[in-house]
Parts: structure tokens; sequence; C-alpha cells
């Protein structure tokens, strides 16, 4: 047990039956009250995200969490499954665990944060960007180029992103993985 003098951005916490992750926080002192910590909470099973206001010296329960580099090899009926570089076990996640699977390129290296105690995977955590080769795209319309106009370009995973009217078949672009959205042209 803790307390609430012990919040940090991404702590892992047992909150109504179930594990949250801290977003943001907040330590209040007001000038007439006791002091409070409001907090902003992701539910790892989940996802919803929840405000709450904790008292200030609170007790909470501190979920010990393990980060663990996977490499994401195939999906089949089961879910998606990955192999851990370490140690080559291989564990099958379901498609609700995954921000954006779409976007999801065999060979990816991924964080998969697991429960300590009872070695149950909680969340997958892409990388922040990803590379990828546009497969088809249709061509831009010349005379275009003064607005930022775009167009769908489907990339190597089976996903449609919008591009810039300039990115043709062939071209490698930089994606942002929690978006889906298109970044940069990338070398």
């Amino acid at each position: 047990m803790a307390n609430t003098s012990e919040i940090r951005n991404g702590l892992c916490i047992e909150y109504n039956h179930d594990i949250y992750t801290v977003v943001e926080f907040l330590h209040v002192k007001p000038g007439k009250g006791p002091a409070f910590v409001r907090t902003k909470l992701k539910s790892l099973t989940n996802g919803k995200v929840v405000d709450n206001t904790f008292p200030s010296n609170h007790k909470i329960t501190i979920v010990r969490v393990e980060r663990r580099k996977f490499q994401y090899l195939y999906k089949d009926e089961m879910g998606y499954n990955f192999m851990n570089n370490e140690t080559y076990e291989q564990v099958s996640i379901e498609e609700k665990m995954l921000d954006s699977p779409q976007l999801l390129k065999e060979g990816s290296t991924v964080d998969i944060l697991f429960h300590a105690d009872k070695e149950i995977p909680l969340i997958i955590e892409m990388p922040q960007y990803i590379t990828l080769e546009v497969v088809s795209a249709d061509p831009g319309v010349k005379g275009n180029t003064a607005t930022n106009a775009t167009k769908p370009a489907r990339v190597e995973t089976g996903a449609e992103v919008k591009v810039p009217l300039f990115i043709n078949e062939g071209d490698k672009i930089k994606i942002e993985t929690k978006s889906g959205k298109y970044v940069e042209r990338a070398k």
C-alpha cells in the first residue's frame, strides 16, 4: 500500500477492481480545506479514461508491471502473435488490446506491459512512428498543390492513409501510430 504522495505519470494502480495507469495528476492545496490529488486514469483492460479525485494521504494499491520487448510475427484466428526477443516465448494478443493493428508490420518491435504477479499482458505500446511503403496511390491532380489537398494511399500493411498529392507508389512514408496520420516522407 502506498499513499497519494507517490502518484506520478505512468504509475499503475488498482482502483475499482480494475488496473489503471495515471495519465495526468495534480496535487492541489486549496486555501481552505484539506489537500487532494486530481487525477486522470486510463483503464488497461478497456481503455476508458476516468477523472478521479483522491483525498490527501489516501491509500492506493500500486500494481507492479514489467515492460518487455516483443516482435510481431503474424495474425491468425487466435489474434496477433508476438515473440519475446530474449526468451523466444510466443504470446497471442486479442485485437482489442492494440490501438492501431492496421499499421502493424511483420517484424515490428513493440513493448508489452505485463502484470508482474499474474503474468498476463495488460497493454501493447507501439512505437510512436512507423515507416511503411506506399503500394497504391492515385496520381495527384496538377493545379491542386496550392491547397493542403490530400489523397488516399494504401500502405504495405493494407491500411489506408491520407497523404499529400506528391506521394507516389513505392515511396516510404512515416506515420504516427496513435492517430494513423501521415507525418513525412521517409528517406
